[in-house]
């Protein structure tokens, strides 16, 4: 059997069999995947973004720096976690089905949250409550290792073929609406209690809501159906989940390089998601509060930006725009940014948020559709996977921790430079994407994927056979 290699996506002809009859589009599918997301990352983003306040009742020390660093090292241990869930996980997903490994995602991301959110304090249990929270993180990290590729091609394997990029985006846009809702908890209870209640037990409710909404996640994907183009390419396709990771690492080496780099400015989003406010209370002095509201603000922007841009991509192409030009935005802009927070004005936050936002909007809204038109549906999860959570994890996870260093040695704008050189080096691999979209119907998300075309004649013909 044969699959498409990265090398062959630009000329590659479509299959000849273009259009599947009786392919359902079902709203549920798409809320299924776009809830569930949302939950995810609203779960795993609320962490970063109340570290501050809740590290010293969890991880108590004798500075307030020492206590913010425990628990920012606790957070990246769910990124180290990632990378071997998205391994292991992302071939079942790929033999089994996209379904139940989003399922099992969102249990595991709420459970974690509700642990956090009712562990008490240090004070209270001793040494269990940061080994609670480290097991808690444990589970999220498993959660979010499976969740991210599997929605992906769950999202965009369930798309009408002009409207990938939409859908693709989709999964973005609940990312930053589950940062806008995360960052707007964490504003309001910082706004509703006291500095003494907040640290007491006021950052414990967005835990809480968080892992009261997984319920609703869970629901939704309980009713969703699998992708039609997962059940085709698995009629032909037997292999094992070993077998697959072992076919997605000697046949897509070159499309697994591109994911990487696809994925890789994440440290800009994860820097701007949950260290951004801090980042202004440590160098310039602003409150909580403002910082958390001004970056509720910015995100607007991103939400609208994403979902734009993807509907955009469907017309104009993937490649020729897009995270070209978000990468080449974040290299310009994020130096002069950071260095404008000097300034002093809740203004000067909301430009410095939301222009930041706008470049990382732009690039976020199409490289998830870009990843999964890589790669064939038998190895798509995996391939994703593989790629995405491990550069996550490298980049993504040590983010904030590797910007508080930066900002305690005194040198706050290296910051910026970090998160410059890294993008730059994608950029310089973005110009060997291939353009993977196309305005003319077609069977497979992957430009030429002879399983999924050759188990949808299997399929047609069974069928046949059962009508007769």
């Amino acid at each position: 059997m044969t699959t498409n290699s990265p090398d062959d996506l630009g000329t590659a002809s479509p299959p000849e069999l273009t259009e599947v009859p009786n392919r359902p589009h079902s709203s549920v599918n798409l809320l299924a995947g776009t809830i569930g997301h949302f939950v995810e990352w609203y779960d795993w983003y609320v962490y970063g973004l109340l570290a501050a306040v809740f590290a010293p009742a969890i991880f108590p020390s004798d500075s307030q720096f020492a206590s913010l660093i425990a628990a920012l090292l606790t957070y990246a241990i769910g990124f180290v976690v990632r990378p071997f869930s998205g391994i292991i996980i992302s071939p079942l997903a790929d033999r089994y089905g996209r379904k139940i490994v989003l399922t099992l995602a969102v249990s595991g991301m709420a459970l974690g949250a509700l642990i956090i959110g009712l562990t008490p304090g240090y004070h209270t249990i001793g040494y269990a409550a940061p080994v609670l929270f480290m097991i808690a993180r444990i589970m999220q990290g498993i959660s979010a290792g499976a969740e991210a590729q599997s929605a992906i091609s769950f999202m965009v394997e369930h798309a009408p073929p002009h409207r990938r990029g939409l859908f693709g985006s989709f999964s973005n846009m609940a990312s930053g609406l589950a940062t806008l809702a995360a960052t707007g908890a964490a504003a309001i209870v910082a706004a509703s209690f006291t500095p003494a209640e907040l640290a007491a037990w006021g950052w414990r409710i967005p835990f809480v809501v968080g892992g009261l909404l997984g319920v609703v996640g869970l629901v939704m994907r309980a009713r969703a159906e699998e992708t039609q183009e997962f059940e085709a390419s698995s009629l032909v396709d037997k292999k094992s989940a070993p077998a697959r990771l072992w076919a997605l690492l000697r046949e897509h080496p070159k499309a697994l390089l591109q994911t990487a780099a696809l994925s890789a400015p994440a440290v800009a989003y994860y820097t701007w998601a949950t260290f951004l406010p801090t980042y202004a209370q440590l160098t310039s002095g602003r409150d909580s509060a403002s910082t958390l509201v001004g970056s509720v603000i910015g995100l607007t922007l991103l939400v609208i930006v994403v979902p734009v841009c993807g509907a955009l991509s469907d017309r104009l192409g993937r490649r020729k725009i897009f995270p070209i030009v978000g990468a080449i935005g974040m290299i310009v802009l994020f130096y002069p940014l950071l260095l404008l927070l000097n300034q002093p004005g809740f203004w000067v936050y909301v430009v410095v948020a939301a222009s930041g936002w706008l470049v990382l909007g732009i690039w976020q809204s199409i490289y998830p559709t870009i990843q999964a038109e890589l790669f064939p549906a038998s190895v798509r999860v995996s391939g994703i996977g593989f790629a995405h959570q491990l550069v996550i994890a490298i980049f993504g996870g040590t983010a904030p921790l590797i910007a508080a260093v930066f900002v305690d040695s005194g040198h706050p704008m290296y910051v910026a430079i970090y998160m410059i050189v890294i993008v730059a080096i994608c950029l310089a691999v973005y110009f060997t994407l291939p353009e993977t979209g196309s305005k003319t119907p077609r069977a497979t998300v992957a430009l030429k994927d002879e399983e999924v075309v050759e188990g949808e004649l299997e399929e047609a013909a069974m069928r046949d056979a059962g009508r007769s």
